[in-house]
């Protein structure tokens, strides 16, 4: 299952989703990286069939199980790594993202979301490290 952490770094905090080594096949890609900055909003989809927008262009999708890659659609890509059964934390991208939005399905998404929303724990936080949001 893809892993949501918050890095700290040299420019500030980086949201980085890390794939499963099956995932990152099926992907194509081993982890997307923005930066904390540019975090528009968050938020949390219990169903994770209403997280997807558009359609599949790079990745997989299994019809009741879960979907990995990339999505296109009107306002552009949307990245996925989504599993039934597990709520989904949104994430609305600010250009210059290479995403419109990342889809990401964690066990604790509220937890998650709170942590990522702008201005939220990330910020207080002076110890530096990594700050894993959920797992």
């Amino acid at each position: 299952m893809a892993r949501l952490v918050v890095e700290r770094d040299a420019d500030g905090w980086t949201v980085v989703v890390r794939l499963a080594w099956r995932e990152a096949l099926l992907a194509r890609r081993r982890a997307v990286r923005v930066p904390r900055a540019w975090v528009a909003a968050t938020g949390v989809e219990p169903d994770w069939w209403r997280a997807m927008r558009g359609t599949p262009v790079v990745g997989r999708c299994r019809p009741g199980r879960f979907c990995v890659g990339e999505r296109e659609h009107v306002r552009g890509r949307d990245f996925v790594a989504v599993r039934a059964g597990v709520p989904v934390v949104l994430l609305d991208l600010r250009p210059p993202a290479p995403f419109a939005r990342l889809a990401v399905s964690v066990p604790d998404a509220g937890e998650a979301a709170r942590a990522l929303r702008p201005g939220g724990d990330a910020d207080r936080d002076e110890a530096g490290g990594a700050e894993e949001a959920s797992g």
